[in-house]
Formats: structure tokens, C-alpha cells, sequence
């Protein structure tokens, strides 16, 4: 028994340093995250082992998104067109709210090939009942197809209201497909959406597990919330789909989030991404290039946005990179709501830069934690702020869920990504990045709104906090580089 006792044990501690190996030469990781994934092996040697198997192990990139339609489009040749006419200073910018952020657009451009569009008309939503009255209003009215993608889909009132509506267009004919991801999702299967695929719907969920229980991507999540109707109206930002985003949860109460409704050229980039997402989790039901997905779009406004998206198949953190050059170009204030706010050091830097360069620089957070570790990680990380000049803002009207950033009442950014490693590194998020003065304009007030809902934490505040939420703190700081 001593024998098998001690070969285990030598087994286990030559897999770890095995491990080690692969995460410090192979994988070329961020050094704080190495060492922290060092640290759950060592310390934890055989659960660490597993955990790294589930969380740890990076992803394979080749070949994850492709769609033989895209060239078809056009937005690759004009994007081109873009790059070129931009640096050569002929680019017929139509605001000049969007040309004075001629240098961040061309970071999209070359960063994530994300086209300017600048014809939209853009309604910001921070309520989840307007939100999905006016999203079952745009389903209900839906004449050609209906895409529909969310991190959380869960069958519930709301749910189950959506449901009912996508069933009905099916049997209209409506072209219906249906997009989740398998972890956020938890507990929906393909089959309980059976009514709908008998009805002529498809149905897909991203990165499944391939046993019960085991899920070899699990840490690799889509968090993306996309629905395009018929090619010409689309949504994209924070609320999931649930009861809970209604103000329905004990819990949280309140759900405070942003989306955005969009008409405009914008919604052909929109498209591209969600067929991207669906033909990597369609088994059988790959969407082939149609002009029914790109009609010609009448100018609806005038609102200059770029889509962009990140993930981890890529080589740059895309939205990270469009969040810094936001911080960068602020001249007057920042304004950022974010439910979880860990960082890595640059961003970190960025924000401590621009207040003692003196941009007033306001961060909103929840008052009451989704995940533990999280919520301490991120109450350590503002603290970290205020001695710089940070304006901290805890709200207090429920749960705040937006990811939003606004700078100088002309540029803004609303969409999915958090301010964390995790959305910046392994969740695929989209944000749409706004250059227009109203739209932004809007968003900042919205924010101020928010203010009187929220209680200021100072630097006094807490310097005085108690030692167990400094060791809450401290644990979660070392956690930080892999929630």
C-alpha cells in the first residue's frame, strides 16, 4: 500500500513539472499568469492538475472562424480602401465628431478589420423591460430571417415569451437560427428547443462539452449578444436573456445594464460576425453567402461606428487595445461602468496616468458581488486608483452589469467585453465603438443619472477598511491573472 502510495504521488509531482514545462516554454503565457497557474499546481497538486486540464490549457487557433462568403461582401476590399484613404488624409469623414478619431479607427481597421460605417441610427437602452419590448417588436415584424445569439439563454418568463415568437416566425417561414453558448447556458440543451427545429429553426450551441460534465474549452467561452433581424435592424450589448434581467431576481433586484439598438450599414459587419460564430457550431447548417443577409440599407442616420470583436483566436487583445486608446485620447473625462474591474497592469497604468495628467476619471462598480473572488479582486483594484485621483462610484439601485466607456462627450464604447483578463484574453466578445457627440453625450448623462443612484467610495473610505476584506482582497489579487 506504502508502494502505490508513494508511486502516486511521484506521478503526480512529475506531471506537475511536466506542466510547469509546457507553461513556461511551450505556451509562452503572460508571466503573471504562468506564475499563477504555477502556484495551483504546486500548491494543489492533484486537483491542480484537473483544474488545469478544464481552465488552464490554451486554445487552439487554426481555423476556428471561416466563412467562404466573407470576400463576397466587399468589407475586406473596403477596408483597404479605408487604411489607404485615411493615411492619406482624402477619407470623406461626413462628422467631425468621427474624423478627430481618425488614428483610433485606423487601429480597428488594421487591428481587427473592423469597417467604419457612418450612416446609423443608434437607440441606447439601460432598462431591460424597454430593451426586450422593443427586441419582441423587431421579432414579431421580422419578414426574412432572424439571428439570434446570447451567452445566456435561459427558458424562463422571458424566455419562453421570446421562444414563443421565434416558433411563430418559423412557421411563417421566417428563417430562425438560434446561437448559445454551452456554459453560459447552463442546463439548455438543443432538444429543449425541439418545437422550434420541428418548426424549420436551427438551433446551435458553441464549444459544447463532449462528455457530461467535461468540457476539454470550457474556460473559452462566447459571450457575445447578437440578434439581427432580416439584415437591417441589430442589437448588441450587455443584457442576456432571462428573468433576472428584468429586475426579477431577489438578489440583484434591479438589473442595470446598456444595449444598443442599430439600423445602418453597421449591421453588415454585425452579420458577418454572428454567421462567423454560427458556422463554427453548426454541425450541418453552414449559412452560404446570400444578398438576403446584406440588403442595401438606407441611410438611417449618421451616427459613425465601428464593430469590433476579440477572442481568444486571436493574435492582439482588439478591444482591450480600442478601451486604451480611449484612455489615451481623453482630454477632459472617463467615464467607465463595468461589473468586474481586474485589469492587468497596463490598463491599470493607463488609468493612473490619466489622473494624475488631470482627466477626471470616474469608475462605477456593483455594491453587491455575482462571483466572490471577483467582487474583492475588483474592490482591490479601484482602491488601487483613488490614491492617483480616481473617482469611485459604488451603485447602489441593484446590480451593475453595463460595459460602457465614455470619453469627453464624443467618443464611447458599449458592448460585452468586461474590464478583465477574462474578457480581454478568453471570452469572444464585440463592442461597437461610437463617434458621434449626441450618442456619447447621451451615455455620459446616463452615467451621471446613475451617480445619484450610487454611493462615493474615497480614499479615507478605504484606507479604513477592515483587515478581513484586506485578506479577502489579497487572496483574490493573487487569483486576479486567471478569473
Amino acid at each position: 500500500m506504502a508502494g502505490l502510495i508513494s508511486i502516486t504521488v511521484t506521478a503526480i509531482f512529475t506531471l506537475n513539472i511536466f506542466l510547469a514545462i509546457a507553461l513556461i516554454f511551450l505556451e509562452r503565457r503572460d508571466p503573471t499568469a504562468t506564475w499563477a497557474w504555477l502556484l495551483v499546481l504546486f500548491f494543489v497538486p492533484f486537483f491542480g492538475f484537473f483544474i488545469y486540464l478544464l481552465f488552464g490549457r490554451k486554445l487552439g487557433k487554426r481555423h476556428l472562424f471561416r466563412w467562404e462568403g466573407k470576400n463576397r461582401i466587399g468589407i475586406e476590399t473596403l477596408i483597404d480602401y479605408q487604411i489607404e484613404a485615411i493615411e492619406k488624409g482624402t477619407f470623406d469623414f461626413r462628422l467631425d465628431d468621427t474624423a478627430h478619431y481618425q488614428d483610433m479607427i485606423n487601429l480597428h481597421l488594421r487591428n481587427n478589420h473592423a469597417v467604419l460605417t457612418q450612416d446609423n441610427d443608434v437607440q441606447v437602452f439601460n432598462d431591460g423591460v424597454a430593451k426586450f419590448d422593443a427586441l419582441l417588436h423587431d421579432l414579431e415584424n421580422a419578414k426574412d430571417h432572424i439571428h439570434f445569439q446570447y451567452y445566456i439563454l435561459r427558458l424562463d418568463a422571458l424566455g419562453n415569451r421570446i421562444l414563443d415568437v421565434l416558433i411563430k416566425k418559423a412557421k411563417q417561414g421566417v428563417k430562425v437560427r438560434v446561437l448559445f453558448d454551452d456554459i453560459g447556458s447552463r442546463g439548455l440543451r438543443i432538444r429543449h428547443l425541439k418545437e422550434l427545429i420541428d418548426c424549420g429553426g436551427e438551433v446551435a450551441a458553441f464549444f459544447p462539452a463532449v462528455l457530461p460534465l467535461i468540457n476539454p474549452r470550457l474556460n473559452y467561452r462566447n459571450h457575445r449578444k447578437i440578434v439581427i433581424v432580416d439584415g437591417r435592424i441589430g442589437y448588441i450589448g450587455g443584457f442576456n436573456v432571462g428573468d433576472e434581467y428584468l429586475g426579477h431576481d431577489k438578489k440583484f433586484g434591479y438589473w442595470r445594464d446598456t444595449h444598443l439598438r442599430i439600423e445602418g450599414s453597421a449591421l453588415h459587419p454585425l452579420q458577418t460576425r454572428f454567421i462567423l460564430d454560427w458556422n463554427q457550431a453548426s454541425d450541418r447548417d453552414d449559412i452560404v453567402y446570400a444578398e438576403r443577409y446584406f440588403p442595401a440599407i438606407p441611410r438611417k442616420g449618421s451616427v459613425g461606428l465601428q464593430i469590433v470583436s476579440s477572442g481568444p483566436d486571436a493574435e492582439w487583445e482588439q478591444i482591450k487595445d480600442g478601451y486604451l486608446k480611449m484612455i489615451f485620447l481623453a482630454k477632459e473625462y472617463i467615464y467607465i461602468q463595468t461589473p468586474y474591474f481586474i485589469p492587468d497592469i497596463s490598463f491599470l497604468d493607463a488609468i493612473r496616468i490619466a489622473c494624475l495628467s488631470g482627466v477626471d476619471v470616474r469608475i462605477m462598480i456593483p455594491n453587491k458581488p455575482d462571483h466572490m473572488f471577483v467582487y474583492w479582486a475588483t474592490y482591490s483594484n479601484v482602491g488601487k486608483l483613488l490614491k492617483a485621483g480616481a473617482k469611485v462610484y459604488i451603485y447602489e439601485n441593484g446590480f451593475m452589469h453595463a460595459k460602457q466607456i465614455v470619453v469627453d462627450d464624443e467618443l464611447s464604447t458599449v458592448g460585452t467585453a468586461n474590464i478583465d483578463v477574462r474578457s480581454f484574453k478568453l471570452n469572444f466578445e464585440i463592442n461597437a465603438f461610437i463617434y458621434d457627440r449626441e450618442k456619447s453625450h447621451e451615455l455620459a448623462e446616463l452615467f451621471e443619472q446613475d451617480m445619484q443612484l450610487s454611493t462615493e467610495l474615497t480614499y479615507e473610505m478605504y484606507a479604513n477598511r477592515t483587515r478581513w476584506i484586506k485578506i479577502k482582497e489579497s487572496v483574490s489579487r493573487l487569483l486576479s491573472p486567471i478569473l
